[in-house]
C-alpha cells in the first residue's frame, strides 16, 4: 500500500535502522509495499517471500510526465515485490546535487539499492560510494559516464530513437533544404542522452556527426543523404533542460539567427510543446520531431504538433528495475546487458501518422495504447 510522507518525517523500514532525513532539495517521497512476484528483465519471476526490501528511486524531477510515469511504474512493481520503495526527486532536470542527497539518505538508510536517473556528472561519486557499501545501483533511461558507474543500466537505445526520427524527418523533406534547429537538455554539461539523441537525429537524416559524443561539432551546413537527400543548414544548439518553457526559449533565441528555420529536433516532447509555442507566436510553422512518446506527446503527434515522436517505455524501465534488486536483494542472479550494448534495452517505437516506405511505425492510435498509462 502507497502512504505518502512529508519532507520531514519517514516510517520505519521492516528490519531496518530509522530512516535518516531527506534534504530539501527532494520534491517527492513515498513508500510502497506488497507480496506478490514480477518479470525480471530475463523474463523469470522473483518470489516476493517474507523478506522486505528496501529501494529508492531517485529521478530527475517530479515534474516531467516521463518521470511522473516511472515513479508510477516503480510503485506497482514494488507492490508485486514486496518492496519498501522511497521516491526522492530533484528539484529539476540537471539537479546534480538533490540526487547526491538522495543518495546519501539511502546509504544512511540501509536500502539494498538504489535506482537513479542521473542528472549530470556530479552524481557519479556518490553512486560508487553506494556501491561501496553494498547497495546494488541501476540506472533507468540515462546511461552514465562511464557506464560502470552503476551496476547495470535499463534504458532506451538512445541514439536509436534519435536516428529513428532523423531518418523520418529526412523523407519529409523531400529533397529540400533542412534548415534545422536542435533544441537539446544542456549546453554547460554532458549526459548521454542528450548527445547520443541528437547526434542519433543527424546520423538518420545522413549528417557527419564528426564526433557522436559531441553535441556540436559538425558542419553547419552541408548536404543530407537521408530521404532524397539535399542540403542542410544547422543554426542552433540550444538548452531546453527537457521542459516546455525552456523549449519556447530555446526556440525563441534559435528564430532570432533565422527565421526560416523548416526543421526542429527537440530532446523531449514538452521541449517540442515549448518550441511549438514559440512558433505559433512568431507566425511560423516548422516540421518538430522529439523523443518520449507519453501520451500526450503522442496526442501531439495526432493533432499535428509533432510529425513523429520515438516512444519510451519508463514503466517497463521502473518495473524492471525493482524486480531485478529485490531479486538480488533475496539471493537471485543479476541481469545481463543486452547482446552487442553496455545496458539492457528497453525497447523504442517509431510513432507517426505518416508512414515512410521501409521504416518501421506504429500509428497514433497503437502509440496511444502503448503510452504511459498503459502496459
Amino acid at each position: 500500500m502507497q502512504r505518502r510522507i512529508s519532507l520531514v518525517h519517514r516510517p520505519v523500514r521492516r528490519g531496518l535502522a530509522p530512516l535518516a532525513l531527506l534534504a530539501t532539495g527532494m520534491l517527492t517521497l513515498a513508500a510502497c509495499g506488497g507480496s506478490s512476484a514480477a518479470p525480471d528483465a530475463q523474463g523469470s519471476a522473483s518470489g516476493g517471500g517474507d523478506k522486505p526490501v528496501a529501494v529508492t528511486l531517485i529521478t530527475k524531477d517530479s515534474i516531467n510526465p516521463f518521470w511522473i510515469a516511472m515513479q508510477n511504474g516503480a510503485k506497482e512493481s514494488s507492490t508485486k515485490n514486496n518492496v519498501d520503495l522511497t521516491i526522492a526527486a530533484g528539484k529539476e532536470d540537471g539537479d546534480e546535487d538533490g540526487q547526491v542527497q538522495a543518495i546519501e539518505a539511502a546509504v544512511t538508510r540501509g536500502d539494498q539499492g538504489i535506482l537513479i536517473t542521473p542528472n549530470g556528472p556530479g552524481v557519479n561519486t556518490a553512486i560508487e560510494n553506494a556501491r561501496k557499501q553494498g547497495l546494488y545501483v541501476i540506472a533507468l533511461d540515462t546511461p552514465p559516464e562511464p557506464a560502470d558507474v552503476v551496476d547495470i543500466t535499463f534504458a532506451t537505445d538512445n541514439f536509436s530513437a534519435g536516428e529513428e526520427i532523423g531518418k523520418w524527418a529526412a523523407a519529409q523533406m523531400d529533397g529540400k533544404k533542412a534548415t534545422i534547429a536542435l533544441l537539446d537538455a544542456f549546453n554547460d554539461k554532458v549526459i548521454s542522452v542528450d548527445y547520443n539523441r541528437d547526434q542519433g537525429f543527424l546520423t538518420g537524416m545522413g549528417i557527419d556527426v564528426k564526433d557522436p559524443k559531441k553535441n556540436g561539432d559538425e558542419d553547419k551546413t552541408g548536404k543530407y543523404t537521408g530521404g532524397k537527400g539535399g542540403d542542410y543548414e544547422i543554426v542552433c544548439n540550444e538548452p531546453t533542460k527537457g521542459a516546455q518553457d525552456g523549449g519556447k526559449s530555446a526556440m525563441e533565441a534559435c528564430l532570432s539567427k533565422n527565421s526560416n528555420i523548416n526543421l526542429v529536433y527537440t530532446l523531449n516532447e514538452p521541449g517540442a510543446a515549448g518550441a511549438s509555442d514559440a512558433l505559433k507566436a512568431a507566425g511560423k510553422s516548422a516540421l518538430i520531431v522529439s523523443v518520449d512518446g507519453g501520451c500526450q506527446g503522442v496526442e501531439n503527434v495526432k493533432n499535428g504538433t509533432i510529425g513523429a515522436t520515438s516512444q519510451q517505455y519508463p514503466l517497463k524501465m521502473a518495473e524492471l528495475g525493482v524486480d531485478a534488486i529485490a531479486k538480488i536483494a533475496r539471493g537471485g542472479e543479476k541481469p545481463a546487458v543486452t547482446p552487442g550494448l553496455d545496458f539492457y534495452d528497453t525497447g523504442v517505437k517509431l510513432v507517426t501518422d505518416k508512414p515512410v516506405d521501409g521504416l518501421d511505425s506504429i500509428d497514433t492510435a497503437e502509440g496511444l495504447n502503448l503510452c504511459w498509462g498503459q502496459k
